[in-house]
């Protein structure tokens, strides 16, 4: 089974390939940009977990004119252009507040001044979904669709490729971090405790969805710190939280995000910290597959799952989840613990994989791979090249010999595919669903 996953993309040389190449380019892009904001990528491509038009790229644009506070700490060494904003928690559900603007700096844009919003006290909140809105209204690239809202991001896709900006400020909150790290715990280990509460956290433009104060609200995250820790699980641990997505996507197929692979991060932590680490090994995989169902189970039966971070509030609370689905799929997670190891062949990537030839497979795989870091390293290389207002050096011959082993990838796989009879139309359309 473990080499499956690797086949399939998800051993740990790729996945270090890939957060290698994602922190590469938020580091070229943010020299190319040094002003106010900083792009951080998140989710699963920071995880090293999904291939580049697999899913949604998810980046932070954290504004760096900006911070936010908790009760009590200071702001008096903040740089001049600095606007301050203070947390306020009175009456928001648990990981969430309301951001109270204490100083205003001289990078004070017209993007917070049109959010801002005076109460009867004269106190001036920052709104979150007028700071979305207002946002929004940004000038796309060239051949870039601007999708609905989802949350705190703000979705956007250019053919295949599909962004997820999420706009969000830096947030000093030592008193979770603490809390977090003085845990009794099994994982993760020390230095990773702290290098997580090294990395603060930020505060995005959503609030708890059963609030009165929703669209006030800003939910208080920690993504570079979850990056680390997801980086800090071992091979098991990781195939455990691949597999427990496959099962929310493929199987249960929730419609309105009643259940992500964010909820499946959180219990795979839990279930991390809550064991001894020795016991996660690769010969009792399944065990722990069976384990993770488990506790799914649980969680959607009880609607109950704390998350890692702050405990105190419930991943479940106000997830839309009605009591149908609630019923369907707890008896479906019941049916696959039931059926053994063959709960597996449901899974539609991991069937096609155990039931297809070895030999034709793991040919496929490698160049699948292959052509994956070929890509992220070009776009990479491409940022390196960048002249004057955006454009490229084409003469660059590293860049070239990239491109042209692309292609020599796409042809090969478009042959192999002619000579077993699959219809094939536009190398272009193998390059994109290589990728995917």
């Amino acid at each position: 089974m473990c080499n499956v996953m690797t086949w399939l993309g998800f051993g740990s040389h790729i996945r270090k390939a890939r957060r290698d190449a994602y922190m590469e380019n938020d580091r070229l892009l943010n020299a190319r940009y040094p002003g106010g904001f900083k792009i951080i990528t998140t989710g699963s491509k920071a995880e090293g977990l999904t291939s580049f038009y697999e899913s949604d790229t998810d980046n932070m644009f954290v504004n760096g004119d900006v911070m936010c506070l908790g009760d009590g700490l200071p702001g008096d060494m903040l740089p001049r252009q600095t606007t301050l904003f203070t947390l306020n928690t009175g009456s928001c559900y648990h990981g969430h507040c309301r951001l109270l603007l204490k100083l205003r700096g001289t990078a004070f844009c017209h993007n917070l001044r049109d959010a801002l919003y005076d109460d009867e006290t004269g106190r001036s909140f920052l709104i979150s979904d007028l700071y979305i809105y207002v946002l929004n209204s940004a000038t796309l690239g060239p051949g870039e669709v601007r999708h609905s809202r989802a949350g705190p991001s703000l979705p956007s896709s250019d053919g295949a490729y599909r962004l997820d900006r999420v706009p969000s400020f830096v947030c000093d909150c030592p008193s979770i971090l603490q809390r977090w790290a003085e845990r009794r715990r099994n994982w993760p280990p020390p230095d990773i405790v702290q290098k997580v509460v090294s990395l603060r956290a930020f505060v995005t433009p959503v609030g708890h969805k059963g609030s009165e104060f929703k669209y006030v609200e800003w939910r208080i995250c920690f993504n570079t710190g979850e990056n680390e820790l997801v980086s800090s699980l071992n091979n098991t641990q990781v195939y455990i939280y691949v597999i427990l997505k496959m099962v929310v996507k493929d199987i249960l197929k929730p419609i309105k995000k009643e259940i992500t692979s964010y909820t499946v991060k959180n219990l795979v932590f839990w279930l991390a910290e809550n064991n001894h680490q020795e016991c996660f090994t690769e010969k009792n995989l399944f065990n722990w597959l069976c384990e993770g169902l488990r506790k799914l189970r649980t969680a959607l039966s009880t609607t109950n799952l704390s998350y890692y971070m702050i405990p105190e509030r419930n991943l479940m609370d106000s997830c839309g989840m009605n009591e149908k689905q609630q019923r369907t799929w707890v008896e479906t997670i019941s049916d696959m613990i039931n059926e053994g190891p063959k709960l597996l062949l449901r899974l539609p990537k991991i069937r096609q994989a155990i039931v297809s030839h070895p030999v034709p497979l793991f040919w496929y795989c490698n160049r699948r791979l292959e052509i994956e870091l070929l890509v992220l390293k070009c776009i990479n290389r491409r940022e390196q090249c960048l002249v004057v207002d955006g454009v490229v050096n084409e003469s660059d011959s590293m860049q070239n010999s990239i491109l042209i082993r692309i292609v020599q990838i796409v042809s090969e796989v478009s042959r192999k595919m002619i000579g077993e009879g699959s219809c094939v139309n536009y190398l272009n359309e193998i390059f994109e669903r290589m990728l995917m």
